[in-house]
């Protein structure tokens, strides 16, 4: 049995990481709210611009464009979207789980990280980040996520990628965050079939193309932009929940500890009665 000053010094140790624990809960309780907010209000804007897209694909049957042609290769690019920081349970071990598994093997991957957990993880399995972007995790926005949209379209464009896939995780509640992979580029119109209006007749000028270079770049804006909220508030959930399982344990570590450091005194207070008695005997 430890004896009773490791008890004590264990959990007085337990008691200093239980008040962290508590505090970083209070806080990831505090972002959850603003960002929990902050993503239920950029939805319908999304649900507007994919339905819009539906609409102009489904009249668009046989119309070329870079951004609708499959290409024949498997260069694929990822951007994945993780936390800076760890303790958030496997938030970020979960997203980037998804994208380790989908790298072909033999081919070269390529990776643009939002987030250093997600950058760490990949670089670690030999997958090549491109560049990173995490400075965008503490004030995410429509600009920065237009920035990066247009770094994308250029490694596209440019022929550098074949692919476009972006990583997330999509916040349900505080307890359920649900890693997804979504292919961004080339965009398909059977993805949006669903969605379209069938009914609805649309003049496009000056003509299909043109209306699609200038919509496209920005569905893939608002995708990335969706994306961010939904991470941000997904990792605070997570983080939150992490905390409070902690907190939890920790209680019941001390409450153990507690039950061992009083066993441990008594047993050594019986010890010196024990001693005390059998030496006054000795005496007699």
């Amino acid at each position: 049995m430890a004896s009773i000053r490791e008890i004590k010094r264990r959990k007085i140790s337990i008691t200093n990481t239980q008040q962290i624990t508590k505090a970083m809960k209070l806080v990831a309780t505090a972002k959850l709210q603003k960002a929990k907010q902050q993503a239920e209000a950029t939805r319908p804007y999304f649900l507007n611009i994919h339905q819009t897209i539906s609409s102009i694909l489904s009249q668009c049957v046989g119309v070329s464009h870079p951004f609708l042609d499959d290409r024949e290769g498997n260069r694929n690019l990822y951007v994945i979207i993780t936390s800076n920081r760890g303790l958030a349970g496997g938030y970020n071990n979960n997203v980037a789980k998804l994208v380790a598994k989908d790298v072909v093997p033999g081919e070269a991957g390529k990776v643009i990280a939002v987030g250093k957990k997600g950058a760490s993880f990949l670089k670690k399995r030999g997958i090549d980040v491109v560049s990173t972007h995490h400075d965008i995790l503490d004030d995410p926005s429509y600009a920065r996520a237009l920035q990066l949209g247009q770094e994308i379209l250029d490694l596209y464009l440019n022929n550098e990628v074949d692919n476009v896939y972006i990583a997330y995780t999509h916040f349900q509640s505080i307890l359920v965050q649900d890693p997804q992979l979504m292919k961004v580029i080339p965009v398909k119109a059977g993805e949006f079939d669903d969605e379209s209006e069938s009914d609805s007749i649309m003049t496009f000028e000056p003509s299909p193309e043109e209306v699609l270079e200038q919509i496209l770049p920005k569905y893939l804006s608002s995708i990335i932009y969706g994306a961010l909220k939904e991470s941000v508030a997904s990792e605070h959930g997570a983080r939150m929940s992490a905390m409070d399982s902690a907190t939890t344990n920790a209680s019941d570590m001390i409450d153990k500890l507690s039950l061992q450091y009083n066993r441990a005194r008594q047993s050594a207070i019986t010890q010196e009665i024990t001693e005390i008695v059998s030496g006054a005997e000795a005496l007699q």
